[in-house]
């Protein structure tokens, strides 16, 4: 089954390879690298499948997508569907992850808890849309630990670990992520469906 990841992120892009290894996976920029994938509404589950109706509809070929984030319980769900651009619509990891910790700063260890969230979504011919979601819940750490992840991973501990995400092997964690359980339902959806 032939695909595109409607996503420009090479990190996801690597994940959902390994997570769908029967799919031909393209991505976006593999055949249609002008195209605007925008994320406009508030939740993951939308974002998702208009990221994948967008590229389905310009290319012709099903379409995978995710929106994912992490959600902070002591700052009411913050940054959410915004985690890409919390600190602003180009900001970097290192900006996004010095907002978080300035706003948790005075927050104590044990209320930092957290979940990292994905919905996967796929849209194909004959009105098939399918989406599957996942979570991972953890706590953050101020001090980042860690180069093997990208986003906030440095600062978020999985729970039942001591290590951060960015501190665990790609293979190990996609046994766990929110990714990893988001894709893997995916997955059997496909099997299922199409």
């Amino acid at each position: 089954m032939r695909v595109v990841f409607a996503s420009r992120n090479r990190h996801k892009v690597v994940q959902v390879a390994e997570l769908l290894p029967d799919v031909d996976l393209l991505t976006v920029d593999d055949v249609a690298p002008d195209l605007e994938l925008e994320e406009p509404f508030d939740t993951f589950e939308e974002n998702a499948l208009v990221k994948a109706r967008t590229v389905f509809l310009a290319t012709g070929i099903p379409a995978i997508a995710d929106d994912s984030g992490i959600e902070v319980d002591a700052l009411d769900g913050e940054p959410g569907v915004r985690s890409a651009r919390y600190a602003g619509e180009a900001a970097t990891d290192i900006e996004n992850n010095r907002k978080l910790v300035e706003k948790l700063r005075h927050v104590p260890e044990e209320k930092r808890t957290c979940r990292y969230r994905c919905v996967a979504a796929y849209v194909g011919p004959l009105g098939v849309e399918l989406t599957a979601a996942g979570s991972c819940e953890g706590r953050i750490i101020l001090e980042g630990r860690g180069t093997l992840g990208f986003g906030y991973d440095p600062h978020v501990i999985p729970e039942g670990e001591t290590r951060t995400m960015g501190e665990i092997p790609l293979e190990e964690k996609l046994a766990f992520s929110h990714r990893g359980r988001a894709f893997r339902k995916l997955a059997l959806l496909l099997k299922d469906h199409v």
